[in-house]
């Protein structure tokens, strides 16, 4: 799902991490998949951490994408 994601345009990125609750399903979905995929422990950490408080997390990598185009710690 990660590649999938990254595969997109970056107007579409931004609106799937606005969106308040689909923002939260997709972080949590994009970042789980990249530990299934390769699992180091940032990505195990920043996984858990969108897990649980995801809403505010999803709102950053908005903005990061639109500044890096990528997600934050990624």
């Amino acid at each position: 799902m990660d590649k999938w994601f990254h595969k997109q345009s970056k107007l579409i990125q931004v609106l799937l991490l606005i969106i308040p609750v689909v923002n939260w399903f997709v972080e949590i979905i994009v970042r789980w998949s990249a530990v299934l995929r390769r699992a180091n422990i940032l990505n195990v950490v920043v996984a858990i951490i969108v897990t649980f408080g995801g809403l505010l997390v999803g709102w950053l990598d908005a903005i990061w994408v639109l500044l890096f185009n990528k997600l934050l710690c990624e």
